[in-house]
């Protein structure tokens, strides 16, 4: 840290940005972070700039004053719209100066969201210290050399040099949910619970409960699972097969089974209804709030490592995924250790994107059976039915009649 703590933490900031980009697991792990900050500043307008893929998801939340878009040209390196860059980050910057911000709390770390920050002439800004060696020394674990690479490790591209108060963290072993929660040591946020709430407005669910209807008649949400196969990286995916045989095997015990995902996901998610005969493919055909809206119905939510992981986490769902190229102690299902299925790899994690650059073969997802997936999420089924049937019991008494008030 650069300037002392308590010029920020004694401060009642009215005016705050948070910039966080992207993506859908990122967007969702900021959420508890945001709920305290509102918390502390009550009265305050606070902002987050943002892709417009991700706004929708955000836009309604009640702890945000004003979604910033961040535009599409702005990340533009192609030379025939290098004009059109410069008047979309213009006019961005424009936005960002006319709000005059008094703090801006970078969560991104990399060179534009710095420049972003320094854009906002906020005298005050906060973002996450540079990469140190000696976060790696703090950890028992063996990562390998490619997750040492490629994973994260601190703030980029030289980004920390944009900010007045810089966050070191003590070891690479946290959640990213937890990297962020660090923050408030620095503005004074209270540690009271990780709150994951946000808004889904009436309108999307309404729409999720008639896209149910529409295919499927009297849907119980206790036999309605959804299951994501697609992700942005090569790497992250598991068997479409293996996705196929979980859904036939839910489907036989007559559950119904929903495909979820991105439009650019439509292609992946119809191979495996093709494979599944009575799985429905949803993907591309959802917001992200009506995609919310469906996983906040589902029983359970079956995955790889991906954003509608996060919501199934921020809901409160149920939600077994497959993970091979991440590391989910970093970013996972939060504290939910027995949600995740690997093969428990010694080149896993090793961040790698593209499959060209596996040495394994991918190995570590082909490592994951799909008997394996079956057993894990019959016994997060029976152990919800058990913990449902225990609440069901404490609430009737002793006697089986209905508890008063």
């Amino acid at each position: 840290m650069i300037a002392d703590v308590a010029d920020v933490r004694n401060r009642e900031f009215s005016r705050i940005l948070l910039i966080k980009l992207s993506a859908v697991g990122d967007v969702v792990h900021t959420f508890p972070f945001l709920n305290r900050l509102r918390r502390r500043y009550p009265a305050a307008r606070i902002d987050w700039v943002l892709k417009p893929a991700m706004a929708e998801l955000v836009r309604h939340h009640p702890a945000i004053d004003n979604v910033v878009l961040y535009p599409h040209q702005a990340s533009s390196h192609r030379w025939r719209s290098g004009w059109r860059a410069l008047a979309a980050a213009g006019s961005l910057i424009a936005e960002l100066r006319s709000a005059r911000y008094e703090l801006a709390i970078d969560l991104h770390g990399q060179l534009r969201t710095a420049m972003l920050a320094l854009a906002t002439g906020a005298p005050r800004r906060i973002g996450f210290d540079r990469p140190r060696p000696d976060v790696w020394r703090a950890s028992e674990r063996r990562i390998p050399s490619l997750g040492r690479k490629h994973a994260w490790q601190g703030a980029r591209e030289g980004s920390w040099l944009a900010y007045t108060h810089r966050l070191s963290i003590p070891t690479l072993d946290m959640h990213a949910v937890d990297r962020y929660l660090r923050f408030g040591t620095i503005l004074g946020l209270v540690e009271d619970g990780v709150d994951f709430s946000f808004a889904i407005p009436e309108r999307s669910i309404a729409r999720a409960d008639r896209l149910l209807r529409e295919y499927f008649s009297g849907v119980d949400d206790s036999r309605l699972a959804v299951i994501a196969p697609g992700t942005i990286w090569e790497t992250k995916h598991w068997s479409g097969e293996g996705f196929a045989q979980v859904a036939r095997h839910l489907m036989r015990n007559k559950v119904i089974v929903v495909l979820i995902g991105s439009n650019s996901e439509r292609a992946v998610c119809q191979q495996v209804a093709n494979a599944a005969p009575g799985a429905l493919n949803l993907a591309g055909v959802t917001t992200l709030s009506e995609l919310a809206a469906l996983i906040r119905r589902a029983a359970i939510c079956i995955t790889n490592d991906s954003g509608p992981m996060h919501l199934a986490v921020a809901l409160n769902r149920p939600v077994v995924s497959i993970f091979g190229p991440t590391d989910p102690l970093w970013i996972g299902p939060y504290r939910r250790p027995n949600s995740v299925l690997s093969a428990a790899l010694t080149c896993s994690p090793c961040y790698l994107r593209r499959l060209s650059r596996c040495a394994h073969g991918h190995a570590c997802m082909r490592g994951v059976s799909a008997e394996a997936v079956i057993e894990r999420i019959e016994a997060t089924l029976a152990g919800e039915s058990g913990r449902a049937t225990a609440s069901a019991e404490r609430e009737r008494g002793p006697t089986g009649a209905q508890c008063p008030g």
